[in-house]
């Protein structure tokens, strides 16, 4: 897998999954099974036209661009397959550590969720926190056709037990 080619990213595996408490291999696979709901076939100029999120992890440019500061990348760069995976990685690392932070267990539905809606939207759903119209926005949009028109009051249930499902 392209993630975890490079000594670097190897190494960088074994960190995150020793800060999640998980098997670098369930990780790996959890990783795998991100990228094939965000991009299907996983390449690196993948593109979605509604939402702007670029890449193999479809990240969102806005998001891209507060990790390429953060990590010292060249704001023209971060679309390159070894930023693209840097800046996941950095992502993740994040995600995992506000997962452990407010008590979330670390699993493939809690690491997905939390890299769709952000980590603090994942908090909010969970919590049980009001929904904003972004993120009931953002809700809708995250699930099929058949589900987007649910009560505002079901929305929060029918989204979490879709995705749980689709991670199991």
């Amino acid at each position: 897998m392209m993630f975890f080619v490079s000594t670097t990213a190897q190494a960088s595996c074994v960190k995150l999954s020793k800060i999640a408490g998980i098997p670098k291999t369930k990780l790996e696979k959890i990783v795998e099974k991100l990228v094939k709901i965000e991009t299907t076939t996983g390449k690196y100029d993948a593109k979605n036209h509604r939402s702007g999120a670029y890449g193999r992890y479809q990240i969102l440019p806005s998001t891209a661009a507060y990790y390429a500061k953060k990590l010292k990348i060249p704001k023209d760069k971060w679309k390159l397959p070894y930023n693209q995976d840097k800046i996941f990685r950095a992502i993740m690392r994040d995600n995992i550590q506000s997962l452990k932070r407010h008590g979330h267990e670390i699993s493939a539905f809690t690491l997905y969720a939390s890299h769709q809606q952000g980590a603090n939207g994942f908090n909010a759903i969970i919590k049980g926190k009001p929904l904003t119209k972004r993120l009931e926005k953002s809700l809708r949009q995250n699930l099929p056709s058949h589900l987007k028109n649910v009560k505002r009051s079901q929305l929060r249930s029918t989204w979490i037990n879709y995705w749980k499902r689709k991670f199991t």
